[in-house]
């Protein structure tokens, strides 16, 4: 890991003007990418106390091992230079949205002579009109089948034309009217060229004008008894209707838009994009990216924004774009858009209405795509065996932790200390392995010392149940009697805590002196995600991208949850219990009858006094009590007055 103090600029050498900086690790390589309005500020921000960093940020600058810059006359030249770096170098700190599927795209070919619909795939090629994109290529090639019924244009390769043309007779689609066969000669190039736009104004939005002359047609057909050709346009008519159907309305006033929402957590952001085109949805894609650098979310935003539209001009670009957050210098990433567009571009977040609903549903789709996309990446068997594979060589473990067990604590100012135990098998959790513990030997706000009593109470329970079967011996120890595996008796194949050394250290300490010697015990701390072993002054440094590091992040994130929701849990038992301590005749036993019944004081404050005297032991004049010191504690500016004869609470 290097020192950013030893390649740190010189000051004042830094100008003050807009401009790209370029981090290069030992190697030359380029490892981060940025843009600034002000260079000097931007950069002494990375230069500062190691600890006052963000963790990603922290990586990436020991990481680096130099830093460089160039100056630019405005932030749009700013702008257009950090993409093209970023194009260029591929940065291993900058996000990089990656699609969560291979999207294609209805595309037609208007650079060649005769333009060809097809599906497209990959890298956009200038000259080639591109719509979509769809969710499955089959999806085109029904609208393509439709369509070519009213504009029948080229969908052949170029080997099926040039033969068609060789040997002078077309292709089944020009014999069933679905091609206007060009290949032999039946419409010239500029006939050919003007289905081919009709037939993009068409995917375009503009479908009020075709149908109406379809529909003109075919009743001027009917008028003079040519009554096949008002047949065919009748089919037609149906043709263009049930492709128009296939696209959903969401905006009556023709917006042109793109709607964009994500969604993150800690290690990934998903994003989804509906392109909605003449008030219609046009496509859907989807993006999930590692969060390697330390931006908040309207960075998120601008790096998205970045990514999507870099290259892109004319229609490729909406009129509006619709975000969740304002990215940093919205209006930079406006002059760019509009002057790739030709027309002016807006970037705003909508605030009610049918566009704010329309990415509500948006964020839905991306809350899916993260929960589907981890949800593959934890079941796919490969990356699991990676995972283990790489922790075992990384913490020199004799075999791969097939247990996996974490622990972490949770405590408000010391109060309420909780400890969660989750456990993970073959990489997978298993949640009805999980344990909560309730800190008992520990004064005040101390997990160093509240990890040592947890691992210390679990290991002496495993130990006990151990001395109760002294013939049975293997890596668990099942209950003669009921012939299932005892509650603590496994034993993990690696013990993970959340936190660094000290942690580290009260876990092995707690281990050491119960005899345990073959437990491996690490940390992950969350500051710069590092993997800390007993003992060891430096920490493990597993590359970000690997399974092993992600695996280690899951489990230690799914321990943090359990703990929280239990402590969350005692929190609000003991806020009722306080609250029902000077109801009159209301003793221990009974209230905790009523929070075993009632299991939350938000349900009871919900009940009536009717439903709380429904609970055992609990009379109409004690419910009442209850019904009005609950309402005391929630409105403390009233006096409520309790009739407890009658149960009528009255407030003054």
């Amino acid at each position: 890991m290097a020192d950013p103090s030893t390649y740190r600029p010189k000051p004042g050498s830094i100008p003050t003007r807009p401009g790209v900086y370029r981090f290069r690790d030992k190697d030359g390589r380029v490892v981060y990418v940025g843009k600034a309005k002000n260079l000097r500020a931007r950069l002494s921000s990375y230069f500062q106390d190691i600890g006052g960093l963000h963790q990603r940020t922290a990586t990436m600058v020991t990481t680096a091992a130099s830093v460089e810059w160039t100056v630019v006359e405005t932030e749009v030249e700013a702008l257009q230079l950090e993409y093209s770096w970023i194009k260029e170098y591929d940065p291993r700190f900058n996000v990089k949205y990656r699609d969560d599927k291979s999207y294609p795209w209805l595309a037609v070919t208007l650079n060649e002579e005769f333009p060809r619909v097809m599906v497209g795939r990959g890298a956009k090629k200038k000259g080639v009109k591109y719509f979509g994109p769809y969710s499955h290529a089959w999806a085109i090639r029904d609208t393509v089948d439709l369509l070519l019924r009213v504009f029948p244009m080229r969908s052949c390769s170029n080997g099926v034309f040039k033969r068609s043309e060789h040997i002078g007779r077309p292709c089944l689609l020009g014999y069933i009217d679905k091609c206007a066969a060009p290949c032999v000669g039946k419409v010239d190039v500029v006939e050919h060229r003007e289905i081919a736009e009709d037939f993009c104004d068409f995917l375009g939005g503009k479908t009020d004008a075709f149908v109406k002359r379809v529909e003109r047609e075919m009743y001027a057909a009917s008028e003079v008894q040519d009554y096949e050709k008002a047949a065919r346009l009748r089919d037609d008519l149906g043709a263009l209707n049930k492709a128009l159907e296939k696209q959903a309305v969401v905006f009556g006033d023709g917006t042109d838009a793109d709607v964009i929402a994500l969604v993150e957590d800690p290690l990934e952001v998903a994003v989804q994009i509906f392109h909605v085109r003449a008030g219609r949805i046009r496509g859907q894609r989807g993006w999930v990216a590692d969060r390697v650098a330390d931006l908040d979310t309207a960075g998120l935003v601008g790096e998205f924004l970045l990514q999507l539209y870099a290259g892109e001009d004319g229609d490729g670009i909406p009129r509006e774009i619709l975000v969740p957050v304002l990215p940093e210098d919205v209006g930079i990433f406006e002059q760019l858009l509009s002057e790739a567009r030709g027309s002016r571009v807006s970037v705003r977040v909508p605030q009610r209405g049918d566009k704010k609903n329309l990415q509500e549903t948006v964020a839905q789709n991306a809350a899916q795509s993260l929960a589907l996309h981890k949800t593959k990446r934890a079941s796919d068997l490969t990356a699991r065996n990676q995972a283990l594979e790489e922790i075992q060589k990384a913490l020199d473990l004799p075999t791969a932790p097939l247990r996996i067990e974490c622990y972490d604590i949770s405590n408000l100012q010391g109060t309420e200390v909780v400890a969660s135990m989750v456990v993970f098998e073959d990489g997978l959790a298993r949640k009805s392995e999980y344990r909560r513990f309730l800190i008992k030997g520990v004064e005040g706000q101390n997990d160093v010392a509240s990890m040592h009593e947890v691992i210390t109470r679990r290991f002496r329970r495993m130990l006990d149940e151990r001395l109760d079967t002294p013939d049975l011996d293997g890596p668990m120890l099942v209950d003669p009697e009921t012939g299932r595996a005892k509650k603590f008796s496994y034993v993990p194949g690696l013990v993970v805590v959340d936190g660094g050394p000290p942690q580290v250290a009260a876990a092995q300490r707690a281990l050491d002196e119960l005899g345990i010697d073959d437990v491996p015990v690490c940390g992950l701390a969350k500051r710069l995600e590092e993997v800390w072993l007993p003992a060891d002054p430096d920490p493990v440094i597993m590359a970000r991208s690997s399974e092993g590091l992600y695996l280690l992040q899951r489990i230690r994130d799914e321990a943090h949850r359990f703990a929280i929701n239990h402590h969350r849990s005692r929190r609000s038992k003991s806020m009722v219990e306080s609250l029902l301590d000077d109801v009159p005749g209301l003793g221990e036993v009974r209230r905790k009858t009523l929070i075993r019944y009632f299991g939350s004081l938000k349900k009871l404050r919900a009940a009536t006094a009717e439903e709380i005297a429904e609970v055992p032991g609990i009379g109409p004049a004690t419910a009442a009590a209850i019904v009005g010191a609950v309402a005391q504690q929630s409105d403390s500016g009233k006096t409520v007055t309790v009739n407890t004869a009658t149960g009528e609470v009255t407030e003054g």
